[in-house]
This record gives C-alpha cells, sequence and structure tokens, in this order.
C-alpha cells in the first residue's frame, strides 16, 4: 500500500523578542479524513495524518471487536480517494451488524458515542494475570526510547506517539499520528498483521494522556500494561482496575504514578 506524506509544508511569521518580524517556512502534520470501508460498505471516517492506513483500518477493526484473527481479513487495500477497502472472510461479515453506531471520529477525542461500557467488557474479558513484570529502570527507559523514535514530532512538534515495548523495554513498534487513538490503533494494527496478538508480554506508551478508549484499545490487543506521560483520565484509571491492567500516568524520568495493579512493576524501594 503507497504511503502519502505525513508532514506538509507551512508559512509562518514570527515575532522575535525584539518586537521585529521573520517569515518563516514551517513544518506541518497533515490532517485529513480517511474513509474506513469494510466490503464496500463504509464503516467509519477518521481524521488522521496520512500513512500507515492499512494498519490504521485493522487496529480500529480489532479495538471495535469487529475481527479477532488475521485470518478473517481476506485483503486491505487503498482505493485512492481518501479511503481504505477491507476485505473480510467468513463469519467476520456478521460482525458488522455493529457499525451503524460508527460515524466520525475526530483526532482529538476519538470515537464519539461509544457503545455501553458494559458492552465493551462482553467483548474484551479482563487480562488474565501473568508473570509479566517490569523493574524501574525499565519503565524509566521507555519515554527517552520513544521519544529517539518520533522522527516526525522532531519537525512539527504536532504529533502523538504510540510504542509498544517487549517486557525486556526493548520498543518493537512506534506509529505518530495527530490522534492519540489513531497513534495506538497504527501500532495494535501492525501487530496484529504480522500475526502478534495477543501482546500479553507487552507494555503500551503513549505520549500524551490515557484515556479510557487508550486502555480499551490495549485491552483489545491483551495488553496488561499501559504507560502514558501524561495524566490518566478517571474512567481510563477504574476501566484498567476492573480490566486487570496496570495503568502507570505521568511517566515523566524519575517519576512516575502507578494507578492499578502495582504488582506488575518491581519497586526496590518499597
Amino acid at each position: 500500500m503507497k504511503e502519502p506524506h505525513s508532514i506538509g509544508p507551512g508559512r509562518i511569521i514570527r515575532r522575535k523578542k525584539d518586537g521585529s518580524l521573520e517569515y518563516l517556512r514551517d513544518d506541518l502534520t497533515i490532517e485529513e479524513p480517511l474513509e474506513i470501508r469494510i466490503n464496500g460498505k463504509t464503516l467509519a471516517t477518521t481524521m488522521r495524518t496520512p500513512g500507515h492506513d492499512d494498519e490504521l483500518a485493522a487496529g480500529f477493526l480489532v479495538s471495535e471487536a469487529i475481527v479477532r484473527d488475521r485470518s478473517a481479513i481476506e485483503k486491505i487495500s487503498w482505493n485512492g480517494d481518501n479511503g481504505v477497502m477491507v476485505d473480510l472472510v467468513g463469519v467476520a461479515k456478521l460482525k458488522l451488524s455493529s457499525a451503524q453506531r460508527f460515524g466520525t471520529i475526530s483526532s482529538s477525542c476519538g470515537l464519539c458515542g461509544k457503545t455501553s461500557i458494559d458492552e465493551i467488557r462482553q467483548n474484551f474479558p479482563a487480562i488474565e494475570s501473568g508473570n509479566v513484570r517490569l523493574d524501574i529502570e525499565t519503565v524509566l527507559s521507555f519515554p527517552e526510547k520513544l521519544r529517539n523514535a518520533q522522527g516526525d514530532f522532531a519537525r512539527t512538534g504536532g504529533i502523538h506517539a504510540a510504542g509498544i515495548f517487549d517486557s525486556s523495554g526493548e520498543l518493537k513498534i512506534v506509529r505518530e499520528d495527530i490522534g492519540r487513538h489513531n497513534a495506538v490503533d497504527k501500532a495494535i494494527g501492525r501487530a496484529f498483521l504480522d500475526g502478534l496478538l495477543p501482546l500479553n508480554r507487552h507494555v503500551l506508551l503513549v505520549s500524551g494522556r490515557a484515556s479510557f478508549e487508550i486502555v480499551q484499545k490495549a485491552l483489545a490487543a491483551g495488553i496488561p500494561i499501559v504507560a502514558a506521560v501524561s495524566a490518566p483520565s478517571t474512567l481510563a484509571v477504574d476501566f484498567a482496575r476492573e480490566s486487570n491492567q496496570t495503568l502507570v500516568g505521568f511517566l515523566r524520568p524519575p517519576s512516575f504514578n502507578i494507578y492499578s495493579h502495582i504488582e506488575r512493576v518491581i519497586l526496590e524501594a518499597l
């Protein structure tokens, strides 16, 4: 699938400290609509940064419980008109009966008008307790590794990142997008297309805050540990506690907060 550019040129006027003005070229993050079409029908439209659109579509279908297995997707293709086409096979087509609830997804807040949280819990059972544990040094290493892999952020300052790490602290997948939820879908979609789900020994790190939707998407991928460099919402914390997920917020070395299931982080100082 051809990957379009994610950064576009802009022109700005900058007022300097001495009051003088200068005219500069500036790199801006592109924001454009993408239609996700399933078996020829439009399922949702999202405002996203172009690039990795096949992964975005796949991750979205996983996080919305429309597909659960790689074999459910026959083909993903780009139709050349701000749309990505996903062809499903077999019983996966039956899941499309829930598609009526989807609409336009903004780049700032994700899917609006979600169905009830009770339905989400039915679609995605809580994480099974495992033996994955992280030491403090590994947790503290995540933000710098993610920043070093963010090529577009360094140029624009206006794009979010989602990184998937293994339990040893190695960054396996990183994706960027103007929307946090899109970046997560792209990262999860890549893992799904590679046949790596469930990611039950992995960590998801997002460059902004941890909303309910971010934690829910991690649960859909089987990720037991979610970390964010900024604050979580109350709903995200409650959902993580009920879903047996460890939620780390304000991950800004040398400090961080743990809001749920502390047992997965080895706190030597305690």
